[in-house]
């Protein structure tokens, strides 16, 4: 069997989801692209510009509780996005702004007796104790996103009055933010590494309102509380973001001035950012952009062309690969203390260096010029600026090494796979002690994948998952990246990707397109990925020597999920004119949102692959 597709439109899918992705490129060499609106990044803001000066911002302020009004869901409640389901901590933070900003009398009255309903039948009750307690529950251990919607319910009075609502929210050690930060790891700390503004200003919020008795930690605490303050200042970024995230840096505004520090410098930069970010029509997104990670990806789509040198001129390639460059770190970060060479994100003050966009960053030099002579300096410090993020168990986290105690810190599949695309695409113009380091650190992080591949055959991923999967996780997501990455590796062991690729056919929808998960609703970044695994894995197949194994996967299997899968590709995005974004993606504390370049990007990755074996 062989691919039945209708060649005609497929050419004009991928030809017109191309020229999509270029209309998109930013004349100083940057894809800015655009993410969704967020109710919780709008909820906390206008709340955070209430909280320090609603006179000031009154205007503001009423656009954007409109805003809020107009984009709650038919149930009374409120998704991280317009598109989300409604869930019990972005519903709280929307309830929360709008008890603590009073408007005219029952002008929003409606919307609140909605979310009321709404957080009644998943509560049980409205209670202050039952709301906390719920809260509480959803996160665990993890306190990185519990203790702030509490604060934020406790500022607005929510939770009841002072007396009874600050003891509800709690506490956070904030003392020990001023620890060296070479000690915060082992300090098994309730918040995620990047989360230490949050983990300051809540930390003084409730100590303010809520001093602990505990007479050896009342003193510690009183005795640091201007040491962390001092360091506060010094880690927020000249934007005045924190991460270049709304919600983190509101949480920040609101706690300090919960902690009468409504004019500390800090708070105040942190207004000033999120009234320089808010939209035209009063919303937030969950950041400011991720021009980064973007451009890289898209330079990485577009470079599966053999044309791609004609769609990017010689001057656009440059100005693209200047612009990369420009954001390689160079220095130590003040934030997380992360060594130089990294990329992030974004291109803005607020980033920081992690792995999954210093390995994309990587790949896309790679593919724009790999001998341009900054690139030839520039990949050497972001490959050891890689390997040196490897933990000990052989796997990539997000932002630092060592910090594995909760879910958005440790080693993910992912990650690691991205990670071991990049070092083996510049393993051979690596100099031999690097080749060495490079060759280590794959292999310690294939048995890092191997391990923690699931017993039916996926890997979960850590930042993307599905409103609709059961656990909302993501492993079409994590298995495709991972099978993607695995099939250009001569070393892997083959049966897991077999594995892999099985799990992955099985999981297709009755319509041809893919979800997060079996049983879930198809998507075009999903359908994308999961075509692009399994075209990686069909070529893998086709290079092996032997054929007669019983774990392999019959080619006729894979042809026809493919043409199933093109189909639906083809006809959801009229062919390449229409790319409607999903909430895949995952920010910290698990926020959803969608990313309109995303499924363009996806798609031209997907496609261009399948063109080669057409042709």
């Amino acid at each position: 069997m062989t691919l039945t597709i209708d060649k005609p439109a497929f050419r004009q899918t991928l030809t017109n989801a191309r020229q999509h992705l270029i209309d998109q490129l930013h004349p100083d060499g940057c894809w800015p692209g655009h993410l969704s609106s967020s109710a919780l990044s709008t909820a906390t803001a206008v709340t955070a510009l209430h909280c320090v000066d609603p006179h000031q911002h009154s205007t503001l302020i009423h656009n954007s509780l409109q805003w809020l009004a107009d984009h709650q869901n038919p149930d009374g409640g409120y998704g991280d996005t317009t598109i989300s389901n409604s869930n019990l901590s972005t519903s709280t933070l929307c309830r929360a702004a709008f008890t603590a900003c009073p408007s005219h009398p029952g002008k929003f009255q409606s919307t609140i007796t909605k979310i009321d309903s709404y957080l009644t039948q998943n509560v049980g009750s409205l209670a202050p104790a039952a709301l906390a307690d719920a809260i509480t529950a959803g996160y665990g251990r993890d306190r990185t996103f519990s203790v702030p919607i509490l604060t934020m319910a406790a500022v607005s009075s929510l939770l009841g009055p002072p007396e009874t609502a600050w003891p509800l929210v709690k506490p956070l050690p904030f003392e020990l933010a001023a620890v060296p930060h070479r000690l915060l790891k082992w300090l098994q700390l309730p918040v995620v590494s990047y989360a230490l503004p949050a983990l300051i200003a809540i930390g003084h919020a409730r100590f303010h309102n809520a001093p602990p008795r505990n007479p050896i930690t009342r003193l510690a605490r009183y005795l640091t509380r201007q040491k962390t303050l001092n360091l506060l200042q010094n880690i927020q970024p000249l934007s005045g973001g924190f991460l270049e995230a709304a919600p983190l840096t509101s949480f920040v505004a609101i706690s300090l001035t919960a902690a009468d520090q409504s004019q500390h410098p800090v708070t105040q930069n942190a207004i000033r950012f999120l009234t320089s970010t808010v939209r035209p029509d009063g919303s937030w997104p969950i950041d400011t952009n991720l021009a980064t990670w973007l451009t890289s990806l898209s330079v990485n789509a577009l470079a599966e062309s053999d044309n791609f040198h004609d769609d990017l001129n010689t001057h656009q390639r440059q100005t693209i690969t200047e612009w990369l460059l420009n954001q390689q770190f160079q220095k130590e970060h003040p934030y997380t203390h992360a060594a130089p060479g990294g990329f992030s994100w974004t291109n803005l003050p607020g980033a920081v260096p992690d792995a999954d966009d210093t390995a994309a960053a990587l790949l896309a030099l790679h593919n724009l010029d790999p001998d341009h002579p900054q690139t030839r300096s520039a990949a050497p410090a972001a490959l050891n600026w890689l390997i040196n993020l490897q933990n000990r168990d052989g796997g990539i986290p997000t932002f630092c090494r060592g910090w594995g105690k909760l879910p958005f810190d440790r080693s993910c599949p992912d990650l690691t796979a991205h990670a071991i695309s990049a070092w083996s695409t510049w393993l051979d113009q690596a100099p031999p002690p690097l080749q060495s380091r490079l060759k280590t650190a794959t292999r310690r992080a294939l048995a890092f994948l191997a391990r923690t591949q699931y017993p039916d055959g996926y890997w979960k991923p850590l930042w993307f998952g599905n409103q609709h999967a059961p656990d909302h996780s993501n492993p079409t997501y994590g298995t495709a990246k991972v099978l993607t990455a695995l099939s250009n590796q001569s070393t892997t062991n083959y049966p897991n990707l077999h594995h892999a690729a099985n799990w992955l056919l099985s999981i297709q929808n009755p319509d041809g397109g893919f979800g997060g998960h079996l049983h879930t609703p198809s998507t075009i970044e999903e359908t994308a990925l999961a075509t692009d695994a399994l075209v990686c894995y069909l070529k893998h197949l086709n290079q092996q020597q032997s054929k007669t194994s019983n774990m392999l996967i019959p080619p006729e299997k894979i042809h026809s999920a493919l043409n199933r899968s093109l189909d639906w590709l083809i006809q959801n995005t009229n062919r390449g004119q229409a790319f409607s974004p999903s909430p895949i993606g995952l920010y910290f504390a698990k926020l959803w949102y969608h990313e309109s370049l995303y499924p363009t990007i996806f798609t031209i990755t997907a496609l261009e692959k399948i063109k080669n074996i057409l042709t």
